[in-house]
């Protein structure tokens, strides 16, 4: 059975179309991520999912249960960790936990061994019966995911849950994220961190502008590109017209099926070619061109070649479009003060 099936799910903010028409299915049992840049709809895809926003038109189901015609009974089965965390600072870890027990009606005797469980799971016990006013950002997120975890739900939602942390509090929640799915928690993981969800997920899916373009296992992704990998830089920062002239050339070489522009990386070339004999072809050719060689190295498929190959930019470009995007709305209400 599918825990989490969405169909065709539009939503709007205005004039801008936040969601168009995405479809996503999450298998019960599965550590699912959710990969792409902010702004590309992975927030409100959860939103919705978690009954907090209504979509414009289409179909959301949870265990089969229609989440928009029965919200109250979709959100008994479902913990919800946003990318913000909200805690009440007077309060101490404890009796926030022991706040969310009696939210979901758990008797005490049931509540505090669960609460015992959690800080334990989340080692907090040295500072949970602390004011979480003085707790660091690591704390907060343990505490908040603690919280969505104090009623066993069926499916766990986190949206970008380690932003931000140290890799002792990271580490923590990778290993009670594999633990929960190995448990039968479907858990459904948000992230922009292409390593932690090359790392957690069992199935995956990339979304950009607001559609599903890409899905299936990290390792099925990665393999079903094929080929073998280069990065090709001739110098080690170049500019966008040296790099258009260098793919031109490249492009006519033998062998060579692919070649894109990854500015991330100082607009060095990410090539597909047919097998490793291109290697050396690929550097003679250039050098009689008089092409300097600043790199020329071969790498195995990665989940950012993936995002590359569906989207034609990687993902951290598709980050810093989206922040330049917000810069420059800032620095227009700025101008007009």
């Amino acid at each position: 059975m599918e825990m989490v099936e969405i169909q065709d799910l539009v939503k709007s903010y205005g004039s801008v179309t936040a969601l168009k028409k995405l479809n996503l299915t999450v298998p019960e049992g599965t550590l699912y991520g959710l990969l792409g840049p902010n702004g590309s709809g992975k927030s409100t895809t959860l939103r919705i999912l978690c009954t907090l926003l209504a979509p414009d038109s289409g179909e959301v189901l949870v265990q089969g249960v229609d989440a928009l015609k029965n919200p109250r009974h979709v959100r008994q089965k479902i913990g919800y960790v946003a990318q913000e965390v909200a805690i009440d600072k007077i309060l101490t870890g404890r009796e926030l936990l022991q706040l969310h027990g009696d939210l979901y009606h758990l008797s005490r005797v049931d509540r505090d061994l669960r609460i015992e469980e959690l800080i334990d799971q989340l080692e907090m016990s040295q500072w949970v019966d602390r004011r979480s006013g003085s707790y660091s950002g690591g704390m907060k997120r343990r505490i908040d995911l603690a919280s969505g975890l104090m009623h066993q739900p069926k499916l766990l939602v986190l949206d970008e849950p380690t932003v931000g942390l140290d890799i002792e509090s990271r580490s923590t929640i990778w290993s009670l994220l594999r633990d929960l799915c190995a448990n039968g928690t479907t858990v459904l993981l948000s992230s922009h961190y292409l390593e932690e969800v090359d790392a957690l997920a069992d199935e995956m899916a990339i979304i950009d502008n607001g559609k599903v373009i890409a899905h299936g296992s990290p390792d099925q992704l990665k393999k079903n590109l094929g080929g073998y990998r280069i990065v090709l830089r001739v110098r080690e920062f170049s500019d966008p017209s040296e790099s258009k002239k260098v793919k031109e050339f490249v492009q006519l070489i033998e062998g060579v099926r692919e070649v894109v522009v990854n500015k991330s990386q100082g607009f060095s070339l990410n090539l597909v070619v047919e097998d490793r004999d291109v290697l050396p072809r690929l550097r003679s050719q250039l050098e009689e061109a008089n092409f300097d060689i600043f790199a020329l190295t071969e790498s195995r498929p990665s989940l950012d070649d993936v995002y590359l190959q569906a989207t034609g930019q990687s993902i951290m470009d598709a980050e810093l479009e989206v922040f330049g995007k917000r810069d420059f709305k800032r620095e227009a209400k700025q101008s007009m003060r």
